[in-house]
């Protein structure tokens, strides 16, 4: 057809060639209003989900209608037990964020357990023969106030076990610590390499100590970061050994060495005064039920003899 279009007039050729272009558009077609407008809105930016608007329901709804009860009472619990630095210092030592309002809303949320657990508890003991109004106001007082007391009590477990962890991965973390530096790391290096390679509670606040150094903050700023945290003794030391060595250019891997063999030497001994306290405790087994069974199988052949004998 291209060739016979060749030596055909001009208006024939023409003709033609619009005829097959009309031939290859889509039939039964018509823009519509989205794509006359899709091209001006291609590049357009995307909005905020800030300014969605979502409808307050269900969960979201009573926590937006508790939040001002729920922070008003934990203002009072502050008032009354007050601590707000111990609290926060040992929300550092627990690992979580030093938010002292969260606590005290979590406090108000197991006052309001303890509270529904004494109103059941109050509920039986005044139904009960010989139950009165002020028994029950009291166990009703006493469960809401004891599960406030407890929540504090946990955060105080949650610290101390963290630090038991904590020390107990700290010998492994000074030996790598020691090998890296040994292996011509320098402090940084160090820490980049121990941090990829382990897990734990150490770890991660070693990982926290190389962000705020790589934030700004020099290496021994960030080491005595890492050590206002915690509430170890032992670590306090690594960290003061640590920033000395850097400071002065001493051998940083003898240092980490001796600090690991401080602390292991530190838990043998913790073992031996535990064991020793338990010693005691260790007897009551032995001699109210390990010894009278002793006896029993001594003495009994022989009553057992004499009245066959008998």
């Amino acid at each position: 057809m291209t060739r016979w279009l060749v030596g055909a007039p001009l208006g024939v050729e023409l003709g033609l060639g619009l005829l097959l272009v009309w031939a290859r558009l889509p039939r039964n077609r018509r823009a519509t209003l989205d794509d006359r407008l899709l091209p001006y809105l291609r590049d357009a930016p995307r909005p905020s989900r800030l300014l969605a608007s979502r409808q307050a329901g269900g969960a979201r709804a009573l926590k937006v209608l508790a939040g001002p009860l729920v922070a008003d009472l934990g203002g009072r619990i502050d008032v009354v037990l007050g601590g707000s630095a111990s609290v926060r210092r040992r929300l550092l030592r627990a690992g979580k964020a030093p938010d002292v309002d969260r606590f005290r809303a979590e406090q108000v949320l197991w006052g309001a357990v303890g509270l529904l657990g004494g109103i059941v508890v109050g509920g039986l003991v005044w139904l009960g023969r010989g139950g009165s109004v002020i028994q029950a106001v009291l166990v009703v007082l006493c469960g809401a106030g004891g599960a406030v007391v407890a929540r504090d009590q946990w955060l105080s477990r949650e610290a101390t076990v963290r630090e038991q962890r904590m020390l107990g991965e700290f010998p492994t973390i000074a030996e790598l610590l020691a090998l890296a530096v040994g292996a011509g790391e320098g402090a940084v290096g160090a820490l980049e390499r121990v941090c990829r390679l382990s897990q734990g509670e150490l770890s991660v606040e070693l990982g926290r100590c190389l962000a705020d150094a790589r934030a700004g903050a020099n290496l021994p700023t960030a080491l005595q970061g890492l050590a206002d945290r915690t509430g170890l003794v032992t670590l306090s030391r690594f960290v003061d050994g640590m920033v000395i060595a850097v400071q002065r250019g001493t051998p940083l891997a003898e240092v980490l060495r001796a600090q690991a063999h401080d602390v292991r030497e530190a838990g043998r001994r913790a073992v031996m005064e535990a064991g020793g306290k338990k010693e005691i405790a260790m007897m009551i087994p032995v001699v109210f039920l390990v010894l009278p069974v002793t006896v029993l199988f001594a003495v009994f052949p022989g009553f057992a003899f004499l009245r066959f004998s008998l």
